[in-house]
């Protein structure tokens, strides 16, 4: 055994990028078409700002609730999916035997290190439940606190993203000079 510890830092926040992404996104377009089209329509700056901001508050309140029901309904699937897999053990233990081996076998394994595979595997059935809802179903259980983090996360990023294109127009008095600096 080595005398240091062998550590490994791998990047476990892709769900978190993901919903910084999506609020981002739609938190820079939104409000900026918003502020190019009222420039053509207004000579007020704060106008723009006022607006500007309403649909910031809106758009942030819609995406987050959209990433909360998003989460929420991906961690239902889960759930669905694991009592099925539930189920087909109990009703077709063989069948899902045979699974299991034909999963592993797609890994190298063969023989006795098979064999002592699948008889550890299907001993315990929510670990077996595990197994099949990672190698056949392609799903990781998510985490229950998810739906709460990604609306937030969501939610905030989509502020950051609108409040960028509405700068200009708090900084100058000048709808023109505001529209230009944001714009091509």
């Amino acid at each position: 055994m080595p005398i240091t510890p062998h550590v490994e830092k791998h990047f476990t926040a892709t769900e978190m990028v993901r919903d910084i992404v999506i609020g981002m996104a739609d938190g820079l377009t939104v409000p900026f078409a918003l502020a190019a089209g009222l420039s053509a329509a207004v000579a007020n700056t704060d106008v723009i700002v006022t607006a500007g901001l309403a649909e910031i508050a809106a758009g942030a309140i819609a995406m987050g609730l959209g990433g909360f029901l998003a989460a929420r309904t991906d961690a239902q699937h889960y759930l669905s999916e694991a009592a099925r897999e539930g189920r087909e053990i109990d009703l077709m233990r063989d069948h899902e035997i045979h699974e299991i081996e034909q999963l592993l076998q797609g890994y190298g394994l063969t023989g006795d290190p098979l064999k002592s595979l699948v008889a550890a595997i299907s001993a315990d059935k929510e670990r077996w439940i595990d197994f099949m809802m990672r190698f056949e179903v392609g799903l990781e259980k998510p985490d229950p606190r998810r739906a709460l983090a990604s609306a937030l996360t969501i939610g905030l990023a989509y502020v950051v993203g609108g409040l960028t294109p509405l700068i200009p127009y708090m900084t100058t008095d000048s709808v023109e000079t505001a529209l230009l600096s944001v714009g091509p």
